[in-house]
């Protein structure tokens, strides 16, 4: 189901408001601290500490600034702008191996994903909204509360069924969370649902008895479905920069991740951790939280991406008939959310409240005002 050109570039637009803190997008004020000169040593070197400063990395940001210098050394790049336009061309094209959408295959029904990430990254909200999603798409949806450990998770999960009007299998507190999935996997093929979304436990991917968990969790999928998981989304909290690809390559190392989802990407000035991850892993970027909204969600699109990230929400260019902006091709803003229906649960009925709301997002570091890359409060 295509989306909206117009909710489209909605998302974009906000994702280019959102995604860096006012004045600390990388070219920010690039034009008036170097007008009319040429580019030089120095500029190249105040837009490497700005690449650092984002989380980019070192790896990526030589890469980076080593092809800038080729350019310059040709005499290519002018001015500043020009050296902008190119930085913008090589982030997308450092990207574009990435921007692979999920698309789910008719020929497995139920289609499963596994979605898994530490505790706080967003995770059980990213499942909500892939059911809104799939569910907008005309999908039939069922998820399932494998968090066992917390009960507030298996709470706030069957909030976001009843939200998203979908199913919910879900045991008690502290039940094998092999055996819930276990369930609903037989659930689904049972009902004929399309999507299985099964929720885990969040957990440090340096906790390795909580990953070997993590495999059984695999395993008991596989003895109903020997494809299944179809799909192993990892959700990462962009606030965290380099420990966020830390997670990355240790969750890829214990399961075998084949897609992520960057969550907070929001008032955060470290959204280069993008590049990063991209560059190190390769991994498939499906979707991007840039809010806690509905409209907040979409598939991950690199020339958008890269244009927010250097660009922020300057006036120049924001909203304007750009190429950058005619190609962009990511996922609209989700529907509405729809009236709340009742979730169908197997062995324990969680009867959340009626205006019970899922966990607030934790506290995340921001940029003191005047700051660039520098000194950080928290933001409650």
């Amino acid at each position: 189901m295509t989306p909206p050109d117009d909710s489209r570039q909605g998302f974009f637009q906000r994702l280019r408001a959102k995604l860096n803190p006012p004045n600390s997008w990388l070219s920010y004020d690039l034009g008036n601290l170097f007008r009319g000169r040429k580019i030089d040593a120095e500029i190249l070197e105040e837009l490497e500490t700005r690449l650092l400063g984002a989380d980019v990395g070192v790896t990526v940001t030589e890469e980076l600034l080593e092809q800038l210098r080729r350019q310059v050394a040709r005499n290519e790049l002018a001015d500043v702008e020009a050296l902008m336009t190119a930085l913008r061309e090589a982030i997308t094209a450092t990207l574009l191996p990435v921007q692979q959408p999920l698309r789910i295959d008719p020929a497995q029904r139920p289609y499963v994903i596994l979605v898994v990430g530490v505790n706080g990254s967003g995770k059980t909200t990213t499942i909500g909204k892939l059911a809104r999603r799939f569910t907008t798409e005309g999908r039939s949806v069922l998820l399932a509360a494998g968090d066992t450990f917390r009960a507030a998770a298996i709470e706030q999960l069957g909030i976001w069924a009843q939200r998203s009007g979908v199913e919910i299998v879900a045991q008690q507190a502290g039940a094998d969370p092999g055996a819930v999935v276990f369930d609903a996997l037989s659930a689904a093929r049972t009902r004929g649902t399309e999507v299985l979304l099964a929720d885990t436990a969040g957990r440090l991917h340096s906790q390795s008895h909580l990953m070997e968990e993590l495999k059984k969790v695999r395993r008991a999928l596989s003895r109903i479905e020997p494809t299944a998981p179809h799909e192993v989304l990892l959700v990462l909290d962009a606030n965290q920069g380099q420990n966020a690809l830390a997670q990355a390559v240790q969750f890829h190392e214990a399961i075998g991740v084949t897609g992520l989802v960057l969550t907070k990407l929001d008032g955060t000035a470290r959204g280069g951790i993008v590049l990063a991850i991209a560059r190190r892993l390769g991994l498939p970027i499906r979707f991007i939280g840039i809010g806690e909204q509905a409209e907040d969600f979409g598939e991950f699109d690199a020339a958008a991406f890269a244009r927010a990230l250097v660009d922020g929400a300057s006036p120049a260019g924001a909203g304007a008939d750009t190429p950058d902006n005619r190609a962009s091709r990511g996922s609209a803003a989700t529907a509405p959310i729809a009236p709340a229906a009742s979730a169908a649960t197997r062995a324990t009925d969680i009867s959340p409240a009626a205006d019970a709301t899922p966990q607030a997002t934790p506290a995340r570091d921001t940029p003191s005002k005047g700051s660039l890359f520098g000194r950080w409060s928290r933001r409650p």
